[in-house]
């Protein structure tokens, strides 16, 4: 069965919280720019063109903060999401931990809200303030055990390369994510947008981000701890048409396929072990893999193949294996 999310973006212009990373609009006195009868617009614009059987759809309500609105807007978005429930299978939300309350969740209970996504983004507490998160780790460990109090799915949102993380306390946080025990993840690098406070660390050398390479060899790690505990990770960096908010990206690790040149990179350190201990080189390398994976023997746009050829004078090769 497929699924699908009918996303439905709700800027959070009232968020009291100015995070290093975000250049989201200071406050303004209104609440979101989307109405009910856009999500409703949105929805059937998504209806129309989703696949009518074999699916599982949900609305989701994105932008970081959707129960920092008020309870009567809240329930304005739900009640619109909760029309469709003939034609989808739920609703979904993504949120702050210190927006979760009983009063929220028993909104969200009565409109068949299956899962709730909080941003935690990193459990080390001098990280969190550093980022001017305004919450800490404490919140995020109390709003994931009541989220499962009313028998709502968990979804975790965790970023690598934070302004004062460092792969070690990445790691940690993977780990401290997986130990509540979410039914899904998303994973983010962290990037330098224009206009805000993390730029400026950066221009003045306050702020390093990562590097390409560091990026994908820390996200490697942290994705092997959610898969060795089968926690569904739905997400891991940016997609092309997709930001964590606004704006131009100064610096950072950001690639459109940065999921795939994880998968790639793991492919090629095991072969390179392999081609290490045998002492190969000057010859041809031959691997008998699946069709689906050959893209990430050879690497996204032949990275792997080129790197064996340049640093072993080996070439790559992959023949199908249709069992």
């Amino acid at each position: 069965m497929k699924k699908y999310n009918i996303p439905v973006f709700i800027p959070h212009n009232g968020c009291p919280n100015d995070c290093v990373f975000c250049n989201q609009k200071k406050i303004t006195g209104v609440q979101t720019e989307v109405t009910p009868s856009d999500a409703a617009h949105i929805i059937d614009k998504y209806l129309n063109f989703l696949p009518k059987d074999n699916r599982y759809i949900e609305i989701a309500f994105f932008g970081g903060s959707f129960t920092g609105l008020s309870l009567e807007l809240q329930e304005e978005f739900l009640k619109t999401a909760y029309k469709y429930r003939d034609q989808t299978d739920g609703i979904r939300m993504s949120t702050r931990p210190d927006y979760i309350n009983d009063d929220v969740l028993s909104l969200a209970s009565k409109y068949n809200v299956r899962t709730i996504e909080l941003g935690l983004q990193s459990s080390n507490d001098n990280v969190l303030i550093k980022n001017n998160r305004g919450h800490r780790f404490a919140d995020t460990v109390a709003a994931a055990k009541l989220i499962k109090a009313y028998d709502i799915d968990l979804g975790l949102q965790m970023m690598i390369g934070m302004y004062g993380s460092s792969p070690e306390i990445d790691l940690k946080t993977a780990y401290d994510t997986a130990a509540l025990s979410p039914k899904c993840v998303r994973i983010y690098p962290t990037l330098t947008l224009s206009g805000t406070k993390l730029e400026e660390y950066y221009k003045s050398d306050k702020y390093v981000p990562y590097d390409l390479n560091t990026a994908i060899s820390v996200t490697d790690k942290v994705m092997r701890v959610f898969e060795e505990q089968n926690i569904e990770i739905i997400r891991v960096g940016l997609h092309s048409d997709e930001s964590l908010t606004s704006g131009s990206i100064v610096a950072g690790p950001y690639h459109p396929a940065f999921r795939e040149l994880v998968l790639c990179r793991r492919q090629r350190d095991k072969i390179e072990r392999d081609i290490i201990e045998r002492n190969m080189h000057d010859c041809v390398y031959t691997l008998n893999v699946p069709r689906q994976k050959e893209s990430e023997v050879i690497g996204h746009k032949r990275c792997n193949a080129r790197y064996f050829k340049e640093k072993y004078n080996i070439d790559l090769k992959t023949t199908p294996d249709f069992f």
